[in-house]
């Protein structure tokens, strides 16, 4: 326990004294350094996350706005990674097929990013929408995908302009969203309000029982205001005038729900996925006390496990490089205190992010080619949730004896092995 009596759930308002994890002070993890800002001054604040003993929504001390958080700059591009572009075309022919979505609906994501998913839905004749606050990549979306975006944070008012302006929506989507959004309860209310009678709105988010038991620290960072479980949920959803009827589980960030809810009166039935989930969580403990208690101590071992083995490494006179600049890499390094002494640069499939430097650590970030030319003896996988993509990426690096280090849930090498 700890004395945090100054700070209430976000949801429900109950005093915040079950600490989670303490991962220190960190900078903003999206908040990436360009050539100018590199040598100057960086703000760091406190990495803290709790559990709230009533609804049990676990959540970020917070100490920002969204605006804050996702600017005009904003550097993620969700088209860059292969896998998950292949998971937004299924979930568009997944959700076409089960509710028969066709021409005369309208489909609208949350956070849409720069089109990568209603890009699926608009080639097949379906209308749609996305509300994407980050202008840059809003503007990628409609000029090089053609998707209407309306560049906004989504809430109960937004959901308001649209309905009075004769939008309803068939079905929503919000992937990696629901977590990234500070109030909650307005959130969860536009979505009841923008929703047709019968419409579907589908939430994805990475589960916190594998947060918690699989160690998935590096999931927390600023822009990540909570950590969700199907308790949580239904809680703050039910609130909010909607209800859960459907949940899948997923291997998408390393392991995520997919939350199927429509307004209370509607006719979905439930599917047997909830209570598939329900009886998960209940074995795990997540109503308790005892796995959010037990999480602090896995953290600091694996801290401990990932700086013994790279100092081993470099002991050895090895090279290390990295792979990817995702939010959760800046997490495990700035936590870790790992920076230029252990690893000499990463690199990254965007071009929005090569040449801008990581928060924090202030590494360089490349492009892959550079992997090639500096022959690393080892090559840390930072989204290691796509370990299997970027090993396959990368198998070249066995040319001249490479191996992958993967850092989570507890650090390991790999053999790259040609393919």
């Amino acid at each position: 326990m700890t004395d945090t009596a100054s700070h209430v759930c976000r949801h429900c308002g109950t005093p915040l004294r079950i600490l989670v994890a303490d991962l220190g002070s960190t900078p903003i993890s999206n908040d990436y350094l360009t050539a100018s800002r590199v040598d100057g001054p960086e703000p760091f604040y406190p990495l803290r996350t709790f559990v709230c003993e009533s609804c049990r929504l676990v959540q970020l001390q917070n100490f920002f706005r969204s605006d804050d958080l996702f600017r005009e700059d904003y550097a993620y591009f969700s088209s860059y990674s292969t896998s998950w572009l292949a998971h937004a075309e299924r979930y568009t022919e997944d959700m076409r097929r089960r509710f028969a979505i066709g021409p005369s609906d309208l489909v609208v994501e949350i956070a849409s990013n720069d089109g990568y998913l209603l890009q699926y839905f608009d080639k097949a004749g379906v209308p749609v929408l996305g509300i994407e606050p980050s202008a840059s990549v809003a503007k990628v979306a409609q000029e090089e995908r053609g998707i209407p975006t309306i560049v906004k944070f989504f809430g109960a008012a937004t959901a308001q302009e649209l309905v009075a302006s004769g939008k309803r929506a068939r079905l929503t989507a919000a992937n990696n969203v629901l977590a990234h959004v500070p109030d909650i309860n307005d959130f969860v209310k536009g979505f009841s309000i923008l929703l047709a009678a019968e419409g579907v709105a589908t939430f994805e988010f990475p589960h916190v029982a594998n947060m918690l038991a699989l160690n998935q620290f590096d999931t927390i960072y600023h822009e990540h205001f909570s950590y969700l479980s199907l308790l949580a949920c239904e809680r703050i959803f039910a609130a909010q005038g909607l209800r859960v009827f459907d949940v899948q589980q997923l291997p998408t960030h390393g392991g995520s729900l997919r939350l199927f809810a429509c307004r209370k009166d509607a006719g979905h039935i439930d599917g047997p996925g909830l209570a598939e989930v329900r009886e998960l969580e209940r074995r795990l403990g997540l109503d308790t006390d005892a796995p959010y208690l037990a999480f602090a101590e896995k953290v600091r071992e694996t801290k401990r496990a990932f700086l013994s083995l790279l100092i081993d490494l470099k002991r050895q006179g090895k090279t290390i490089a990295a792979y990817g600049a995702p939010a959760k890499g800046n997490t495990l390094l700035n936590y870790c205190g790992v920076g230029a002494d252990m690893i000499d640069f990463t690199v990254d499939m965007s071009p929005h992010k090569q040449g801008m430097f990581l928060p924090g650590t202030r590494l360089p970030i490349l492009a892959p080619q550079a992997i090639t030319e500096a022959k690393p003896d080892y090559l840390v996988i930072l989204p290691w949730n796509l370990e299997k993509e970027i090993t396959a990426q990368m198998a070249a690096i066995a040319d001249w004896g490479g191996k992958f280090i993967i850092p989570i849930p507890t650090p390991k090498i790999v053999d790259a092995v040609r393919a």
